[in-house]
């Protein structure tokens, strides 16, 4: 009998240790997600500056956009936390269309190997960071999914696992792009 009692406790401290070092994994790779999406982000911020001194040579009384874009990457590389994060990377992504969309109205700037190399890098860049956002919400909704479930959720509960939040796109991002001709 006292083999028994033995053997179930050896099981339950077995499946204890496991189902806390899945957790603990769970919670890495989404912090590793996040981490990829913050080393594009300041790719970002890195090429932002040289896109508005290129634009500027060329459509110097746009001055409006660029202290927008300018005040954007700003926020953007202050904000904390995820929700707001999110929101203010959204606001520079607006921005950015912007700033995109006025080129289309200065022929030399859009001749221009600086400027078409620069939107090619951003354009880039903003693929990379949509596959960090699509990686890291897996893996938020992985770690969720395990903090939420019988019976894992108790062992989360006992050692603090909280859910994470989404990075998610905003409402203007959710709306059909407009197209004029």
């Amino acid at each position: 009998m006292a083999q028994f009692i033995l053997l179930i406790a050896a099981v339950i401290a077995f499946w204890f240790a496991v189902t806390y070092n899945g957790l603990v994994v769970f919670r890495n790779r989404t912090k590793e997600a996040w981490s990829d999406i913050d080393v594009q982000l300041k790719r970002r911020y890195d090429l932002i500056p040289n896109l508005v001194e290129t634009v500027k040579g060329y459509a110097a009384h746009e001055r409006e956009l660029f202290e927008k874009v300018t005040q954007a990457r700003t926020q953007a590389m202050g904000a904390q936390g995820i929700k707001e994060k999110g929101a203010a990377e959204n606001v520079l992504s607006s921005t950015l269309k912007s700033l995109f969309a006025v080129a289309e109205n200065y022929p030399d700037l859009k001749a221009s190997a600086n400027f078409l190399e620069l939107q090619k890098e951003i354009t880039d860049t903003e693929d990379k960071i949509q596959a960090a956002r699509r990686f890291y919400n897996t893996n938020v909704r992985d770690l969720n999914t395990k903090i939420e479930t019988f019976p894992t959720n108790t062992i989360a509960g006992m050692f603090g696992f909280s859910k994470q939040e989404f990075f998610g796109a905003n409402e203007a991002e959710r709306e059909p792009v407009k197209v004029k001709f």
